[in-house]
């Protein structure tokens, strides 16, 4: 008798340990969620909160994005400068 109820708690333990791995999954699926026309209703069943930190999210990492290549320009220009006297 202990045997079989030690058998079914491992059961339960790695049914809910499979479980908790799915829900991870898909939670880090909405991490790199990128807007555009073809999931805008994806994006629209999100809580309003969820679309605030995502929007909030993509312009941080456009903003970066945009000081790297802003970065990038004015060194290429300063090489070309010292380069050219």
């Amino acid at each position: 008798m202990k045997l079989i109820l030690l058998f079914a708690l491992i059961i339960a333990f790695l049914g809910l340990l499979i479980a908790s791995k799915k829900s991870k999954k898909l939670s880090k699926s909405n991490k790199n969620f990128k807007l555009d026309k073809n999931n805008f209703y994806i994006w629209m069943n999100f809580s309003k909160r969820k679309r605030y930190e995502l929007a909030k999210k993509d312009s941080t990492l456009y903003m970066n994005q945009r000081k790297n290549l802003l970065k990038e320009i004015r060194n290429e220009y300063k090489n070309i400068s010292s380069s050219e006297e």
